[in-house]
């Protein structure tokens, strides 16, 4: 998906929910132009309570987004939710995936620089660990868990803001409710 139609864009960057986000991740993600969601949403709930300036709000499939695990009426949704997702931002590309396999490796940044080497920021999930990793291109970041599963001191998400001259990546943590 071509987003490039700003200037500069703000992604708001969610993961790991499971079926629960947390309020204060919600109002942070409505500051922002766009929203992504790297899985393991669990119900519809999860993606419809997100609002953005633009509108926009995209996921991709976690392991845990699987009829079993999602309610009778939301299980619709599951077909429109690939496994990956692209974005082309001011900029360059950022790509989505939950990221479950590449967590199989010894080193799953660079399993998943690999397999994107064209984007600039690749987004995982599935940990429920938030993780900036800039250290080499393409960066490799993941918002931690946004809900209040597995959290790690509190629900989490990330922002990046994206020009053509330059993206930065802002984090967002909260004391558990």
């Amino acid at each position: 998906m071509n987003l490039n139609i700003q200037e500069k864009i703000k992604v708001g960057i969610v993961s790991d929910t499971h079926g629960f986000i947390d309020p204060r991740i919600i109002d942070v993600v409505a500051k922002c132009d766009i929203a992504v969601h790297a899985g393991d949403i669990e119900n519809a709930n999860s993606l419809v309570s997100l609002e953005t300036r633009l509108g926009y709000i995209t996921a991709v499939r976690g392991n845990n987004d699987v009829a079993g695990y999602w309610p009778v009426n939301d299980r619709v949704y599951l077909q429109n939710i690939p496994e990956i997702r692209h974005l082309d931002l001011p900029g360059g590309r950022l790509s989505v995936e939950h990221g479950y396999a590449a967590l199989q490796q010894s080193d799953p940044h660079e399993v998943l620089r690999q397999k994107y080497p064209d984007s600039r920021v690749i987004v995982y999930g599935h940990s429920h660990q938030r993780i900036i990793d800039t250290g080499s291109t393409p960066w490799v970041i993941n918002p931690g868990a946004s809900g209040r599963s597995r959290t790690y001191g509190g629900p989490s998400c990330l922002v990046l803001a994206t020009s053509e001259e330059a993206w930065e990546v802002s984090e967002y943590s909260f004391n558990p409710l």
